[in-house]
């Protein structure tokens, strides 16, 4: 009689870390004072400070994590920072020519 095969066991799953849902606030710079929260039924997230009560929100799908909706949150008040730099710059160089 032959010998039974050996089954070889099956590689263990590798277990995902948790992405964080708290993050610093990009106005008054608390550690964890913004809370990200996603309603997929209605398809909106919304990043709240519980500290100084700043929040924004964006639309979502299936795919985003609380991570994406802060992103896009730092990315915003970038962009409006750039706007007013800006304008500040045109605004020096038009009091400059007169």
């Amino acid at each position: 009689m032959g010998k039974r095969k050996a089954k070889t066991k099956p590689a263990p799953k590798k277990r995902m870390d948790k992405l964080d849902i708290t993050f610093c606030c990009p106005f008054c710079n608390h550690g964890s004072g913004v809370e990200c929260k996603i309603d997929l039924k209605n398809a909106v997230g919304e990043a709240t400070c519980r500290i100084c009560q700043e929040s924004y929100s964006t639309s979502v799908n299936a795919l985003t994590e609380p991570i994406d909706i802060y992103s896009e949150w730092i990315d915003e008040c970038e962009k409006v920072n750039e706007l007013e730099e800006e304008a500040e710059a045109e605004a020096e160089a038009e009091a400059d020519e007169d």
